[in-house]
């Protein structure tokens, strides 16, 4: 089964020319065929092509569902891009498989990175939630810097936690999480948070955690505590 997206669902029963070319080009459907669409907010629709076009594929729906989310929480990953953008397009890709709700780029104060495009960031979020068959299409922030972020947390009602490689003590993630409270998890750059900023954070509420023996790259470590969060809510 394919899924497909198509955000303005309600008011517009046409794939955009991106989907279009997939359903009819690649996929072959012609005429009649049902295909399976979501508008990333939780509905999945069932439709029927009533013109196949390869540029503007038309669709009649036959009926609606609004599903349940994967999980009784929202988990938010906020993340210091690396200096090799693939490996943060390959650790968001496996965090959205996983269950990942919100991601937000850190600009912290080791970032190798200073500027980022969403634009590429979002058509692989788009895919892996289309592959993962997620009726909910994960939020995608633009690059924030630490200090901002870390005051727009201050009145959420969430679990914040932060990962770094200081050897203070530390809590391991798996232990803290509360099962149906939201979730929220700092991953630094490859240069780690500064001092200051763990000190920041920690005076800000967040709970410094470990992520294991190992240390861990910066991508694995945003799959890793992805992964820790949905494993301890299932």
């Amino acid at each position: 089964m394919y899924l497909f997206y198509c955000p303005d669902i309600e008011t517009k029963q046409t794939l955009s020319e991106e989907e279009s070319g997939h359903c009819v080009r690649v996929l072959r459907y012609s005429v009649g065929d049902e295909i399976l669409i979501t508008d990333g907010k939780g509905t999945t629709y069932n439709a029927r092509i009533t013109n196949p076009h390869p540029k503007h594929c038309d669709f009649e729906i036959i009926r609606s569902e609004k599903q349940q989310p994967h999980h009784a929480f929202h988990l938010h990953i906020a993340i210091a891009p690396t200096k090799n953008i693939e490996r943060l397009e390959w650790a968001i890709e496996k965090c959205v498989e996983i269950g990942v709700d919100e991601i937000t780029p850190l600009l912290c104060r080791f970032s190798e990175r200073k500027q980022l495009r969403t634009d590429r960031l979002e058509k692989i979020i788009l895919s892996a939630a289309k592959q993962s068959l997620t009726p909910y299409l994960p939020v995608l922030h633009e690059l924030t810097p630490y200090d901002d972020f870390i005051r727009e947390q201050a009145d959420k009602d969430q679990q914040c936690f932060i990962a770094h490689c200081y050897k203070e003590d530390k809590r391991v993630l798996k232990n803290e999480i509360e099962q149906g409270r939201d979730v929220l998890v700092l991953i630094g750059p490859e240069g780690d948070f500064s001092e200051q900023e763990v000190a920041d954070a920690l005076a800000a509420g967040f709970i410094p955690v470990s992520l294991g023996n190992s240390r861990l790259r910066t991508e694995t470590a945003g799959v890793v505590a992805c992964h820790t969060a949905v494993l301890v809510n299932e």
